[in-house]
């Protein structure tokens, strides 16, 4: 993703609907890159303009989401290890290595 600024922004008055097209593709990725982009884009606006409080929201939301990523799904439940490719550098099926893990902790 660049951060280069789409050219058809820069020659007219931006929008609460600009900041929005921005905030669709962020993922903890992306999510830096985003908040700089947003924050150019802002930076002439008023500081009561709807699209620069908008923004300075979503560069809030996008400065977390860079550095502490995001939970899908659930957390994880008590008794439950972590998944190898996050903890272990063993591969699976390599020597040594344990059987996977089920797809589910009831008993049946």
């Amino acid at each position: 993703m660049s951060q280069a600024e789409s050219p058809d922004r820069l020659n007219r008055d931006v929008t609460v609907d600009d900041v929005r097209q921005l905030m669709g593709a962020s993922t903890p990725h992306f999510a830096l890159q985003l908040r700089n982009r947003i924050a150019r884009l802002i930076d002439p606006l008023a500081a009561d303009h709807p699209a620069r409080v908008l923004g300075e929201q979503e560069i809030a939301r996008l400065t977390a989401l860079g550095f502490d990523g995001e939970t899908r799904g659930h957390h994880a439940e008590a008794g439950m290890r972590t998944l190898r490719s996050v903890t272990d550098a063993v591969a699976i099926g390599g020597v040594g290595a344990e059987a996977p893990e089920p797809h589910t902790t009831a008993d049946h």
